[in-house]
């Protein structure tokens, strides 16, 4: 999603918070993700940041509605473009969503599809192997091409055409995707349609940067083990990082620190 953002807005300057204190997400409660985000956006607004992407489908999921009516910066997710896109690709009105077992609870992809168009089928399938194959940096591999014949069997046995991409990492199996099924989806990932989304949301509100204005400083914090973070970021990015910092994040983060042993 960062490179996305960087790739399509160069000029802006981002601050990234990454929560592997808590991470996964996709395998916890919706309450207690939405607890993460709103800790981590409160921090953000803090910062005076124009708009804040929950970069996290998972996280999307469980706050992204109550979070536009709480905050007053705007809050933007990573669902309704990536639902947007794949409605607009189908041809033959069926869309298979890949995802964490939270995104796929909250049903979120569905919905969002079906109010776009309500004839649209939908069918999720919850994929967590693929998330640690990505992350350790075996995208390319045979093993990802055997997990992803076993995960999109039933996908493609149903017919869709069009298979979204529902958590940030999947991105990062594309070429893995169209090896096994060749020609077989129109894929659509949330980074380049969220990335896209912000692009209109800043020109539409005339808050996008259009010169540089000093030096463009991106920072890169994470809530645990940023020595973690820099291998799978260089693993995702193809290229080193700038350095990572670790910060403490509201009354969840501390807890849960205070309760670590």
């Amino acid at each position: 999603m960062l490179r996305a953002v960087h790739d399509r807005m160069p000029l802006e300057r981002t601050i990234y918070v990454g929560d592997l204190l808590h991470f996964p997400y996709g395998p916890r409660y919706q309450e207690e993700v939405k607890r993460f985000a709103f800790d981590i956006i409160r921090y953000l607004a803090t910062r005076e940041v124009k708009l804040i992407v929950i970069a996290c489908n998972t996280a999307t999921a469980a706050a992204l509605h109550q979070a536009r009516e709480v905050f007053d910066v705007p809050v933007v997710g990573v669902i309704s473009p990536g639902a947007q896109a794949a409605v607009e690709a189908t041809r033959r009105g069926l869309v298979g969503v890949i995802c964490t077992e939270g995104t796929r609870l909250s049903q979120e992809y569905l919905h969002a599809i079906k109010e776009l168009d309500p004839m649209v089928g939908v069918f999720q399938k919850a994929c967590p192997e693929l998330v640690e194959i990505v992350e350790s940096g075996q995208a390319d591999s045979a093993r990802s091409e055997e997990v992803l014949r076993r995960d999109l069997a039933e996908i493609v046995q149903l017919g869709a055409d069009v298979l979204v991409l529902g958590s940030t990492h999947y991105l990062h199996l594309r070429g893995a995707i169209e090896r096994v099924f060749p020609g077989r989806f129109t894929l659509v990932d949330s980074a380049s349609t969220t990335a896209a989304m912000v692009e209109r949301r800043l020109d539409h509100a005339r808050m996008r940067a259009t010169s540089p204005n000093g030096r463009i400083d991106h920072e890169l914090l994470v809530t645990a083990v940023p020595h973690r973070f820099n291998e799978v970021a260089e693993i995702l990015f193809g290229e080193r990082v700038p350095a990572v910092c670790e910060i403490d994040i509201g009354v969840s983060g501390r807890e849960a620190r205070s309760g670590a042993t």
